[in-house]
């Protein structure tokens, strides 16, 4: 089995693998070889795989998509962050990853209520009569 990982373009891993183990919205699970064919999306956590020598090696990632499709087990994340200290991944990085995420709502909540501010406005200079904004 073949384990493919990119962000944003750049392969950072791809190599043989025995297993991969990682964590959607209904929990952690597990790929073995011959596994059906599979799509799911990522929250953040750790994708963990074992080698074909049976070395087990980490890779946080914030959210992304992991298919299984013939033998080969594929992961597009937008972040990612391969290290083999799982402790280090765990107890630094995913919560690094987790603000990130956290930092990007907040962006994004921001920036839609300043457009909704401006449709009000635009709607208030067009309909003067229908009162005060809100």
């Amino acid at each position: 089995m073949r384990l493919r990982l990119t962000s944003l373009g750049d392969v950072l891993v791809d190599t043989e693998v025995q297993s991969v183990r990682a964590q959607d919205a209904s929990g952690v699970f597990g790929i073995l070889p011959r596994h059906a064919d599979l799509l799911t999306v990522l929250d953040i956590g750790v994708v963990s795989w074992r080698d074909a020598d049976g070395a087990q090696h980490h890779c946080a990632v914030r959210r992304g998509v992991l298919s299984v499709q013939r033998g080969m087990v594929s992961v597009a994340t937008r972040e990612a962050v391969v290290d083999d200290d799982l402790e280090h991944l765990e107890s630094t990085v995913i919560a690094a990853l987790r603000s990130h995420d956290e930092d990007e709502i907040q962006a994004r909540v921001g920036g839609h209520q300043l457009e909704l501010r401006i449709a009000r406005q635009i709607l208030h200079y067009l309909n003067p009569g229908r009162g005060a904004l809100t």
